[in-house]
C-alpha cells in the first residue's frame, strides 16, 4: 500500500462509502506480514516511496515464491534481485507476467502503472564484463519510474568511445557508473560532468582486483567532486540513491 491508496482508503471512509470494519481489515497487515520465515514489510512504501526488494540470493526457491505469492495480494509491483532462472520459473507459474533478465538476475511484476520521469538516469559501464550489474540497475530504474539512458563499453582503456557519448550523459540529472579493474571511469566522469555521480565497483578483474576491492577504493579515493560510492556489485543500491536524486522535485 503506498500513500495514494492510503488516502484513498481513508477518504472513503470519509464519505462513507466503506465501512470502518473493511478498512480496519485492510490495515490489519499495513506494518508487516509474518510468514513464519519473513516478515514482510506493507508500511514500507508509506515511509519511503518504494516496496520492499526480495533478494533472493541465500532464500530458497519456495521461500522466493511464497513471498512474490503474499506480495501479489497486495497488488505491489515486484523486483527481485540476484534470483536464479529456477526461482523465475516458480513465480512464472503463480504470475505469468512476471519477466526475468537473465544478464542482471532480477525477477519483476508489474501490477500497477509505472508512470516514467521525464529526467533520466545515464547508466554507464567500462566493460562488457560489468554488465550484469548494469542490468540490475537498470532493471531497478525502471521499476521505481525514471526513464533510463544505458551506456556499456566505454571504459578508459578507449577513452574516445566515452567522448562520443558525452552529450547523452551530460543530459542526465544523475550518472550511475559501473566499473571492475581499478574502477578509474568514475574519476573520469566525475571531471566531466556537473551532474552527481554514484560510483558501482565491480568484482571484474584479475587477482590484486581482489573481488572488487581494488575498484572500491580507488572510487572512495576519488579526487574528482561529486562522486559518492556504493558497495561492491551492489547495482540496486546504485540505481535506488539515483532514482531518488532524479525524482527530487524542483532539482
Amino acid at each position: 500500500m503506498d500513500n495514494e491508496a492510503l488516502r484513498k482508503l481513508l477518504t472513503s471512509v470519509q464519505n462513507g462509502e466503506i465501512k470502518v470494519e473493511e478498512a480496519l481489515e485492510d490495515l490489519k497487515e499495513l506494518p508487516f506480514k509474518d510468514l513464519g520465515f519473513a516478515l514482510i514489510d506493507n508500511h514500507r512504501e508509506v515511509r519511503t516511496g518504494a516496496p520492499e526488494v526480495i533478494y533472493c540470493a541465500g532464500k530458497t526457491v519456495e521461500q522466493v515464491r511464497q513471498i512474490v505469492e503474499y506480495m501479489l495480494t497486495r497488488d505491489n509491483n515486484i523486483l527481485g534481485t540476484r534470483a536464479s532462472a529456477e526461482m523465475y520459473e516458480a513465480v512464472k507459474a503463480i504470475c505469468p507476467e512476471a519477466e526475468y533478465n537473465p544478464i542482471g538476475r532480477t525477477i519483476t511484476v508489474r501490477r500497477r502503472p509505472v508512470e516514467l520521469t521525464d529526467s533520466y538516469i545515464a547508466i554507464v559501464s567500462a566493460g562488457t564484463s560489468d554488465l550484469p550489474v548494469v542490468e540490475e540497475a537498470v532493471e531497478t530504474a525502471l521499476i521505481l519510474g525514471n526513464r533510463v539512458e544505458k551506456i556499456t563499453d566505454v571504459g578508459v582503456a578507449g577513452i574516445h568511445r566515452l567522448f562520443d557519448r558525452l552529450s547523452v550523459i551530460r543530459g542526465a540529472k544523475v550518472v550511475v557508473v559501473v566499473a571492475g579493474m581499478e574502477g578509474a571511469l568514475a574519476s573520469v566522469m566525475g571531471g566531466l560532468t556537473d551532474k552527481p555521480v554514484i560510483a558501482v565497483p565491480t568484482s571484474i578483474g584479475y587477482g590484486a582486483n581482489f573481488g572488487g576491492l581494488s575498484a572500491l577504493l580507488s572510487m572512495l579515493n576519488s579526487c574528482a567532486s561529486g562522486v559518492s560510492v556504493v558497495n561492491i556489485d551492489n547495482g540496486y543500491g546504485g540505481a535506488y540513491c539515483a532514482s531518488m536524486i532524479n525524482k527530487l522535485a524542483g532539482s
